[in-house]
């Protein structure tokens, strides 16, 4: 029996006792340490015999021990330096500190020291414990991709760190981005997918299965009993985000969505009613419910049965299954997807797509402080993505970036009033205004080539919005002003003008930076401070074409309608100068003297232009731009009128 063996046991432990005491002083310390000896060898044998049995899985979606309550409570007393069980390191480890059971997780952005090894990749396996070491008030901020989105990630994580947010995770999807994240202090585990380290491209059956990886982890993750502010790496958080989601405690998911039609003026929720446009998930927030476990279920469990469907038109169709009624009478939810989900949209004027941020600056013209862009709306691929954060000042380049080999040359571009405001918003007047502009940097792309500097482009200014279907000029509800600052991605193929090509057929490849750029608070002070303005002239006009000469410190007149000779000539005194500035490009140049460059300047840059689309009611809807549109008399803004018409102008 129980009682008896314990009777016996005390029983012997007593007699012992009574023998020390009856025993000689030297004899009594050398029992006392024995039977000290045992009590604490019989502890720990105890000790690991327990802790062998209560070992987690090392599947990489596992879930660890819980975490004793006196470690959790300080892990939300103090996020600014989590703690928790060495069980699994994850990225940004430490080791062991005074207490070996207790780990303190690095800051973000403090690198491993490079004497150490690459830890083993079982290491960066998601789970539990990985997750709750950097959650703040129970929120977990998360994104994923491959090594081609690297510099979208490391922008993403900056942003949030210069908002104060560490609580965030990066999936890797191949080990390339793993380790480059390791090295550079970022918070990472392992997806295991074994990836491409190339960009998928948008639609491709890669791409696709991206999306799968997304609600796989959604489902993984929510049954931690965290919150999941689950993100695109193609989006900035410009806004502690935070503070606003908690607004909406009762929540199960908040989304964002691709609405362009603003359904309130305030920085409440966008009215469900109205709010007819997909639900994006590039952002969205979910709260560990049974309703939203449920939803992440079906919807993976729906994208595993057919490969076909899009993941984004998967979450809408089973969260639409079901809309509607409101929640209440105040918040803006909605119960959806199976009736019991809490479902609020986000604004779309300060939760922002490419739309409402690039095009409409809905926020500005409703006076709010916008909380995130998604580069969605845009045209010209991943290049094109990342142009526009650039074109914004919210992407985070290299310093090298901002000091390019053999300086930069810009120009102020001049538009007459009348071809910007006057007359009807329409094809002519839209492809006028392009048109104009075109002329000009087609000169300056010319020049930059000629000088071998990197030309900053202007401002691109445009009449009528550009879409993928047929419209009236811009999107009927939306607060798009005419004319606009338009996106370079509009009119120009950003991701052509990057893409390498052979020299003896392109001529040399012509670099180029975003109309901000000179603006941009990382330009180096160095940088800044060496310029030379050319004030374009009259040949004959006094001091116009002195060559080596300025009129006033870091002032040039140079001649109108100079040739490559006379640039050459003139320029090549100014080789250290880092930026070079063009008061115009109205009749700057007159062409290259050598008819074979001319000929490889002129097949790279016709290839920079894209389409304008859509005319409504009519196949195919798209109209070219043309490069060299001046040098044909009968030039016309028409679409196609033939499938055999339809074609660049080359």
């Amino acid at each position: 029996m129980v009682g008896g063996g314990g009777g016996g046991a005390s029983s012997t432990w007593r007699n012992a006792y009574q023998e020390i005491a009856n025993s000689k002083p030297l004899f009594v310390a050398i029992y006392a340490t024995v039977f000290l000896g045992i009590v604490f060898s019989s502890l720990y044998v105890f000790s690991a015999v327990y802790s062998a049995n209560s070992s987690s899985s090392t599947s990489w979606l596992s879930s660890p021990p819980s975490i004793p309550r006196s470690i959790e409570n300080t892990l939300h007393a103090d996020q600014s330096s989590n703690f928790s069980k060495p069980t699994t390191l994850g990225a940004g480890s430490l080791p062991p500190t005074s207490n070996p059971q207790i780990m303190q997780i690095k800051p973000i952005w403090e690198s491993p020291p490079r004497n150490t090894r690459f830890p083993p990749l079982k290491t960066f396996r998601l789970t539990k414990q990985l997750v709750q070491q950097r959650v703040k008030d129970n929120v977990i901020i998360v994104t994923f991709g491959n090594y081609a989105f690297m510099d979208f990630i490391l922008s993403w994580v900056k942003h949030l760190t210069d908002l104060g947010l560490s609580n965030l995770l990066v999936g890797a999807m191949d080990t390339k981005l793993l380790e480059a994240l390791y090295w550079k202090g970022v918070p990472v585990f392992d997806m295991g997918s074994h990836m491409s380290t190339a960009d998928v491209g948008w639609g491709s059956p890669t791409f696709h299965k991206m999306g799968r990886e997304k609600v796989i982890l959604i489902d993984a993750i929510l049954p931690y009993g965290v919150e999941l502010l689950m993100c695109d790496t193609d989006m900035v958080w410009l806004k502690d985000p935070l503070p606003y989601l908690a607004r909406y405690p009762e929540a199960d998911v908040l989304t964002s969505s691709d609405q362009v039609v603003p359904t309130v003026v305030d920085d409440s929720l966008d009215l469900w009613q109205q709010a007819g446009a997909a639900y994006n998930i590039g952002i969205f927030h979910w709260r560990p419910s049974e309703s939203s476990k449920k939803l992440a279920r079906e919807w993976k469990e729906m994208l595993l049965a057919d490969d076909k469907i899009w993941d984004q038109n998967g979450f809408n169709d089973i969260v639409r299954r079901q809309l509607g009624p409101s929640v209440d009478g105040d918040s803006g939810l909605v119960y959806a997807f199976d009736g019991s989900l809490k479902l609020g949209v986000l604004p779309a004027s300060i939760f922002c797509s490419g739309h409402t941020y690039f095009v409409q600056a809905m926020y500005q013209q409703l006076r709010l402080e916008p909380y995130a862009v998604h580069t969605t709306f845009q045209y010209a691929g991943t290049e094109g993505k990342r142009h526009r954060l650039r074109e914004a000042m919210v992407f985070y380049d290299p310093p090298e970036y901002y000091d390019a080999p053999g300086g930069f040359v810009s120009f102020k571009p001049s538009i007459p009033k009348s071809m910007l405001l006057d007359g009807e918003h329409n094809l002519e007047t839209h492809f006028s205004l392009i048109n104009y502009q075109i002329k000009q940097i087609r000169t300056a792309l010319a020049i930059a080539s000629l000088l071998k500097r990197t030309l900053v482009m202007p401002p691109l200014w445009c009449r009528l919005d550009r879409l993928w279907f047929g419209h009236p000029g811009v999107l009927v509800g939306s607060m798009t002003r005419q004319p606009f600052l338009c996106p370079l991605d509009h009119v120009f193929e950003v991701n052509t003008m990057l893409k390498e090509q052979p020299e003896e057929e392109f001529g040399p490849a012509i670099n180029f930076r975003e109309y901000s750029f000179l603006d941009n608070p990382s330009l180096p002070r160095h940088v800044k401070e060496s310029w030379l303005d050319v004030q374009l002239c009259q040949e004959g006009a006094e001091d116009c074409g002195a060559p080596n000469k300025t009129s006033r410190p870091g002032i040039l007149r140079f001649p109108k309608r100079s040739n490559e000779e006379m640039f050459k000539t003139t320029f090549s005194s100014f080789k250290d100068v880092k930026v070079i500035q063009f008061s115009s490009m109205q009749d700057a140049f007159v062409g290259f003297t050598d008819k074979r460059r001319e000929e490889k300047f002129r097949n790279r840059v016709k290839r920079y232009v894209g389409i304008w689309c859509c005319v409504e009611n009519h196949h195919p809807g798209h109209i070219y731009y043309d490069m060299y549109w001046d040098e044909k008399s009968d030039w016309k803004p028409m679409p196609p009128q033939s499938a055999e018409d339809d074609h660049p102008p080359w």
